[in-house]
């Protein structure tokens, strides 16, 4: 009895030894589509705005007019004009102004997190942030459209509150969850070593902050900011219902502009699909995607160099 019952354990073992493996398998399995599926929709993506513009960027636009001319005029007659100046410009001008709000609100944050907060409160303040990023564009955008117009108009005394500052202020408060995320973890990767050295010899709290932890993860950081400047450039909703959405060359905060990702979102549906309109639609959608894709590109190969300079 002793041997079969031992018998009838062994076999039990091996079969979830087995059982194991297959399940292990299938999540490796699982794991690697997942992974290619994300290249593989990237490129797929990638490929059919190049299809659909890239001809047309290469061939037919005027790279002069478009590059240089802010008149956005696809529809005149007898010749259309695709300048998109004005277009690139109000794009720029909404993220820059996004980022001197959002970036030292993220890098404040980071740093009272990592640094200064402990315990619950860290962790609190961690969801709380992460429950920020997951907040939809479109409130953001009506939030912009409802609340802060007329405050813009009522404390600023101009005639429309739908300008760069009211989207560069929604932008800027979208954009500084993910930033404040990707720094703080930047700053917990400085090793405690480096702190406990500089607090050995004297060094402040402020101090240990300033001359040690910030240039210690400075890469981390420009990478959080980068990321934060490419969530601006690819913004669409929120910039749409924020930013007056008209078409003009900014000269202070309080114009309105219209973006980039704006003009794709409002005039694709309306146009006859293979267009010189539906065309140079596409073309800015290359634009973008260049734009967007170098900021990200350059934000991963710091955070790649930061943690191969850790190991």
């Amino acid at each position: 009895m002793g041997a079969l019952r031992e018998e009838s354990a062994q076999r039990g073992i091996e079969d979830r030894i087995d059982a194991a493996w297959v399940w292990d398998r299938i999540a490796k399995a699982v794991i690697f589509i997942g992974g290619i599926s994300a290249i593989v929709f990237v490129i797929s993506i990638f490929i059919f705005v190049a299809k659909e513009g890239l001809g047309f960027a290469l061939f037919d636009l005027d790279k002069s007019q478009f590059f240089g001319s802010p008149a956005w005029r696809p529809t005149s007659e007898p010749e259309p004009q695709f300048g998109a100046l004005a277009l690139m410009a109000g794009t720029a001008s909404v993220t820059g102004f996004a980022m001197l709000i959002a970036v030292p609100f993220s890098l404040g944050s980071a740093i009272y997190i990592s640094e200064f907060a402990t315990g619950r409160k860290r962790e609190y303040l961690k969801i709380l942030v992460e429950l920020l990023a997951a907040i939809p564009s479109v409130v953001w955008g009506f939030i912009g459209l409802t609340i802060m117009n007329p405050l813009i108009i009522q404390v600023f005394n101009v005639p429309v509150g739908l300008t760069i500052l009211n989207a560069g202020v929604i932008l800027g408060l979208m954009a500084a969850p993910i930033m404040t995320t990707i720094a703080e973890d930047a700053l917990k990767a400085v090793p405690d070593g480096y702190r406990e050295a500089a607090e050995a010899m004297g060094a402040t709290r402020w101090q240990v902050i300033r001359w040690v932890v910030l240039p210690s993860a400075k890469k981390g950081l420009v990478a959080a900011i980068l990321l934060g400047v490419g969530r601006g450039f690819g913004e669409t909703m929120a910039v749409l219902m924020a930013s007056g959405h008209a078409i003009n060359l900014p000269t202070s905060p309080f114009d309105s502009v219209r973006a980039l990702t704006a003009t794709i979102a409002s005039e694709l549906g309306e146009t006859a699909r293979g267009s010189e309109h539906y065309k140079a639609l596409f073309t800015l959608g290359i634009l973008l995607f260049l734009v967007t894709f170098t900021i990200n590109l350059l934000a991963d190969i710091l955070v790649r160099g930061r943690k191969g300079k850790k190991a």
